[in-house]
């Protein structure tokens, strides 16, 4: 089983909005085959807890846009780990310490990485293969 055709349009909108308000280290993993609850994880790294707030804010209103609103919010109070859950996608924003700290992609390293396809802010820089930089 594959992450759904939804979660892959979920996470391509969430990213590029992430991107917006110049979140990095973008990956996304398809979780499907071993998380029964979701299809697709979004990870993104923020420079400091502003940031991680807009990127989170950002995401919610992309979404919203397309039909999709938040099932669940947490981390919001620090805003150093926000988790977004959107039912097939769930997305986590990291301010970067705490993203190394807790390395996600270390637990979930099995778990295929979906290409993002996206390019870096405003058009600019290198395009974000979906794996960690």
């Amino acid at each position: 089983m594959t992450a759904s055709e939804r979660a892959h349009e979920l996470v391509a909108k969430a990213a590029t909005a992430a991107d917006e308000r110049s979140a990095f280290d973008l990956v996304a993993l398809d979780v499907s085959e071993t998380m029964p609850l979701t299809d697709v994880f979004l990870i993104a790294s923020a420079r400091n807890e502003r940031m991680v707030l807009a990127i989170a804010e950002e995401i919610e209103d992309a979404l919203a846009e397309i039909g999709q609103k938040a099932i669940r919010r947490e981390g919001r109070e620090l805003a150093r780990w926000v988790l977004l859950d959107f039912g097939d996608l769930v997305v986590h924003i990291f301010h970067e310490e705490d993203r190394m700290y807790y390395g996600l992609e270390r637990l979930w390293k099995d778990a295929p990485v979906i290409p993002l396809g996206i390019a870096g802010p405003n058009g600019a820089g290198g395009e974000h293969t979906g794996a960690a930089e």
